[in-house]
């Protein structure tokens, strides 16, 4: 029995080290042939024997020699299941699964060598999995699509990894623990590097359970995510608020994302993240990116009169679209040849917000003066660019943003690809609006897109993408302040008195807020039922995203920023918003 004890432990020893016989006689002076005799189990050697294959080995004689007590076989056993087994807890109490072995292999690793080699590699094992783990949830939110499927694979694998080894150990006395990184190599020295290791570990896990779970507003006052769904639940259940959806930014990056009801009510069908949504004049935020690039490329000037640009005069030009591009009623007007691309990006183009049969276009001031919300101020700007580039809009967009950020469900047109699901919106008293498709490109109304696609814009927008810094700058520099009593009405009387909490001004296709915890950039879009609003605070990287479909979402305007930003100095009177209470 003796010599078959030997043999099991020497043919278990010498392949762990990945020795071959030839190689282990190499390192002993001890024969090819009695090694093989030793392992069958022929021959009982020689304690100077034993000694040699012992050191060649790494291991201590003992651990070479029989088990005295026949005993100690179950109990080797018990402790081995043990140590492969505890790991688990880890899914309970966290680095528990690296804390429990450790203290295992700690405590026993001197009585076998079998608990000492093992132990170091479930304790490797578990560590490799833990920074796997925190990688893959890196990947979650970094990396579309693969980063989930990631995400999810790491979790089962340590599973099926840790079940079979404790088959296998129960049977063999063996294991094999894939993709095990040696941190700890020594079975004498416990690195310090190991230990530094779980409490960075264990700081960074509670810190990020806690940060995952909270949302730091613009004030710095944190708030749970749980608290702001419940509470975002219940607004729109209380004011009737058909779909919306909404996405919050910490550190420059979304940090909550959340949608709500449906994008067709009569029908149930839910409202998504890839729903399209017709984008009103979100779509000024994404012109004021691709007229920056082209100023960045040298087309255009932003303070050069963009008259001068073409070969003659605007109302020339024979229209090429039904009715956007017909400047004819400018024929008579001796103040639109002054107007510059900053003049409509700022909202001071002089032109009315649209034209219409009773209303020709003019500039109804002169230009740069004053701010006046102006759509047509867009449209304008836009055809000039038409014309001096020869690409339609349509085509700058795709070219400039869309397809760089990966916006595939986005456009200033209707697609046809969009028929297959669209989101429907309403009125507030519930009436559905008809969904309007033939709508030609405009740089101020027409945009298409999804809720997901907007978060990635807004995305690039706090990440300075696209466009260089000091682009970013221009866009988001004052350029008049407003004293007007709402963005679409221009009152003269409004006093001082109702911003003394907020000084608003306006950029380049954004709005501009001062605020005791810095400086916002927002931007809002309405039509035919569908209410948006964004704002981002570019220096801190928070920042908030609300799309709804339904006009119902402007009667909890206040208490969505509220709820999301700070308590107070959000413009919410501006637009005119009033709270359902």
């Amino acid at each position: 029995m003796e010599s078959k004890s030997i043999a099991k432990n020497l043919v278990y020893q010498r392949k762990l080290k990945g020795y071959t016989q030839e190689e282990l006689s190499e390192r002993t002076q001890v024969t090819v042939r009695t090694i093989q005799r030793i392992e069958k189990g022929d021959v009982n050697p020689h304690l100077q024997t034993i000694k040699l294959l012992a050191t060649a080995l790494d291991l201590e004689v003992e651990d070479l020699l029989p088990l005295e007590n026949p005993k100690e076989e179950e109990i080797q056993k018990k402790w081995l299941l043990l140590m492969h087994s505890t790991p688990f807890l880890g899914f309970i109490i966290p680095l528990a699964n690296i804390l429990i072995p450790l203290f295992l292999w700690i405590h026993k690793r001197e009585d076998n060598s079998l608990y000492d080699i093992q132990g170091r590699i479930i304790i490797n094992f578990q560590i490799s999995m833990s920074l796997l783990y925190l990688l893959s949830f890196m990947a979650l939110l970094t990396i579309e699509k693969w980063g989930f499927f990631l995400f999810i694979a790491v979790i089962p694998f340590s599973i099926i990894v840790m079940l079979g080894n404790i088959i296998k150990v129960v049977g063999t006395h063996t294991c094999f623990y894939p993709l095990a990184i040696p941190f700890l190599k020594s079975k004498r020295v416990l690195s310090l590097k190991i230990i530094g290791f779980l409490l960075v570990g264990f700081l960074m896990t509670s810190c990020t359970n806690k940060k995952n779970k909270e949302i730091e507003r613009i004030d710095g006052s944190l708030i749970p995510k749980d608290s702001i769904t419940d509470k975002i639940d219940q607004l729109v259940k209380d004011a009737k608020v058909q779909g919306m959806a909404i996405t919050i930014f910490n550190n420059k990056q979304p940090v909550y994302k959340k949608i709500f009801g449906y994008k067709d009510f009569s029908k149930k069908l839910l409202l998504t993240d890839s729903t399209n949504i017709y984008g009103a004049s979100l779509s000024k935020a994404v012109f004021s990116i691709i007229v920056m690039k082209l100023v960045e490329d040298k087309v255009i000037d932003l303070d050069m009169p963009l008259e001068s640009y073409l070969p003659k005069k605007i109302y020339e030009y024979r229209p090429q679209t039904r009715w956007h591009d017909d400047y004819s009623d400018l024929k008579e007007d001796s103040l639109y040849h002054k107007i510059t691309a900053r003049m409509c990006l700022s909202h001071t183009s002089g032109f009315q917000n649209w034209r219409s049969q009773d209303l020709k276009l003019q500039a109804y001031g002169v230009p740069g003066d004053k701010y006046d919300y102006s759509g047509e101020g867009f449209v304008y700007l836009q055809v000039i660019l038409e014309k001096i580039t020869g690409k339609g809009l349509e085509q700058l967009a795709q070219e400039i943003i869309f397809e760089p950020l990966g916006m595939k469900n986005s456009a200033y047109e209707w697609k046809p690809r969009f028929e297959a699901d669209f989101a429907q919106s309403y009125a507030t008293n519930g009436y559905m609006f008809n969904k309007d498709t033939d709508n030609e490109p405009r740089s101020a109304s027409t945009l298409e897109t999804t809720f997901d696609d907007y978060v990635k814009f807004l995305t690039a927008v706090l990440n300075e993408e696209i466009i260089k810094e000091n682009s970013y700058d221009e866009i988001f520099s004052p350029q008049l302040k407003i004293l007007s009593l709402s963005q679409l009405i221009d009152d003269s009387n409004a006093s001082k008195e109702d911003y003394k909490d907020v000084k608003l001004s306006y950029g380049l296709g954004w709005g501009y807020l001062e605020t005791p915890h810095g400086i916002g950039f927002f931007k809002e879009g309405r039509g035919t039922g569908f209410h948006h609003y964004s704002i981002l605070f570019p220096e801190s990287g928070k920042g908030v995203l609300i799309m709804s479909n339904s006009e119902n979402k402007g009667i909890i305007y206040k208490e969505l920023l509220e709820l999301t930003t700070s308590d107070k100095h959000m413009p919410w009177q501006w637009f005119k918003e009033i709270p359902y209470k």
